[in-house]
């Protein structure tokens, strides 16, 4: 059995070749039942999630990630999403890699949202701010980055010294980026807004939204968190990963799907539909538009098949 570790596997996912994978894994037909989601207590903190996350290409490949979201390790200067990612053969069931989950969530959620922004996000889009200063921060910076030119990019978090580093590994890439600590000022800036934080409450104010920006939201993954409010909900055409995990999920949208912020039938199009070209993305160069990932598990097998074939080409 192939293991590939954390260094192994962010050189297997190069974003090119992750973000074609994730778009073919949308348009075909994966096998994705609903994952299970479990709340853990952790004595004194605020309790971690444990998920599980199956799916499969009949005949082809079948894939489970289990991760943890632990939110306590912030304070113990650890990552805050650990798991492990099983491989085995659709034929025959027998396992070909178990490969770094924290790794490939990473990566796979940056590049999920860098293949939608392709539809959604303005064709001309010149300045980047993402929120956040976690293990996706640097991953999201560099999946926007990839076929765009942006010429200014700021990262923000609470933790001012956490988004300069951000900022420094970023600039070693080649990538100009800055920290920015006046949130609002680079918000209404921005071209294209990628939040990737475990927030509970708006970081992002509808009213700050200029036309034409592109919000992206991926780190809110359970009902009670947030990361913008109901009038970003209101001034922006809607999209989502996967209606059902969004709908079920996703605080950015059950909550407005509670206050009447938002109707079902007001989302737009999921991601499959738009690589499909059934249904349209952005149409005007003033529309605001707003994207939610929750979190597929097609996107996690197409990155680990991806990273076990690329891993058996280099051993061949």
């Amino acid at each position: 059995m192939l293991v590939l570790d954390e260094e192994q596997t962010r050189a297997a996912l190069a974003w090119p070749a992750l973000i074609a994978a994730i778009a073919k894994m949308f348009a075909g037909d994966c096998v994705m039942p609903v994952r299970h989601h479990h709340d853990v207590e952790v004595p004194g903190e605020s309790n971690a999630t444990l998920l599980l996350m199956p799916a499969w290409l009949p005949g082809q490949y079948v894939g489970v990630k289990m991760v943890s979201v632990f939110p306590g390790n912030a304070g113990r200067a650890l990552p805050a999403i650990f798991g492990t990612y099983l491989l085995s053969s659709g034929r025959t069931g027998e396992m070909l890699a178990a490969i770094d989950g924290g790794e490939l969530t990473a990566r796979r959620t940056a590049a999920t949202s860098a293949l939608a922004a392709r539809y959604l996000a303005p064709a001309d889009a010149e300045e980047l701010l993402v929120c956040g200063t976690g293990r996706l921060s640097l991953n999201l910076i560099q999946a926007h980055a990839e076929g765009r030119e942006l010429k200014q990019i700021g990262i923000w978090g609470r933790d001012r010294d956490k988004a300069q580093r951000v900022a420094d590994e970023a600039r070693a890439l080649g990538l100009n980026v800055n920290a920015v600590s006046d949130l609002e000022a680079a918000a209404r800036s921005a071209d294209i807004i990628s939040c990737g934080t475990l927030s509970r409450t708006p970081l992002i104010q509808g009213e700050w939204l200029k036309p034409g920006a592109h919000l992206d939201l991926v780190g809110g993954f359970k009902p009670d968190m947030r990361e913008t409010d109901d009038v970003s909900i209101r001034r922006a055409q809607v999209f989502v990963d996967t209606r059902a995990g969004a709908i079920k999920e996703a605080g950015d949208i059950v909550q407005p799907l509670k206050s009447g912020a938002l109707t079902e039938d007001a989302i737009r199009a999921e991601l499959s539909e738009l690589i499909r070209g059934t249904r349209p993305g952005r149409t005007h160069d003033d529309d605001i538009t707003l994207f939610k990932s929750v979190g597929a598990a097609l996107e996690d097998l197409a990155g680990a098949i991806l990273a076990y074939e690329h891993a058996q080409g280099k051993q061949a």
